[in-house]
């Protein structure tokens, strides 16, 4: 008897697994399907940017007096394309280009919890600052970044020092 409760808990487990592998299939299927989509949609707001970007400076161009026919009608083509975007996509949103005065540009992304911390005021003359400076034996950065030097670049500037084998 002591077999057959084995054998039948073993069945058990293996049609739990079973139910989980399906389960974990579905789930990997739902995750594929959501990538997909969101791929579709940055390539659509790729197309959108790129026509509206192309449109922009021939509407620049047609401003300032120095578009001729042939923009014009590249004008109109790109006008229908983003008609039948939006039909296709829904409603093109543009954003700024540069941010509105005043604006920082610090940005806490949606979900990310809280809000961006306040700049500290500048210290009055005489208060020791209470930012952390530079560690110790590390002079504050202020110039260009290193150039890095390798030993394939030192090899072509002094080929007499380093003979071929």
């Amino acid at each position: 008897m002591a077999l057959k409760d084995r054998l039948g808990k073993l069945n058990e487990t293996v049609d739990r697994l079973k139910t989980q592998a399906g389960t974990l299939a579905d789930k990997a299927q739902e995750q594929a399907r959501l990538g997909q989509q969101r791929l579709e949609q940055f390539q659509a707001k790729k197309q959108a940017d790129q026509l509206l970007l192309e449109l922009g400076g021939l509407a620049y161009l047609d401003q300032a007096g120095r578009l001729d026919e042939q923009g014009h009608q590249r004008m109109a083509s790109l006008l229908d394309q983003l008609r039948a975007f939006e039909a296709a996509n829904g409603p093109i949103t543009v954003t700024r280009a540069v941010p509105p005065p005043g604006d920082t540009g610090n940005y806490v992304p949606a979900g990310a919890g809280g809000t961006p911390p306040a700049p500290s005021p500048a210290p009055s003359p005489g208060t020791p600052s209470t930012e952390p400076g530079p560690a110790p034996g590390f002079a504050p950065s202020g110039g260009p970044l290193p150039k890095a030097t390798y030993a394939s670049d030192q090899d072509a500037e002094n080929p007499a020092e380093n003979p071929e084998p």
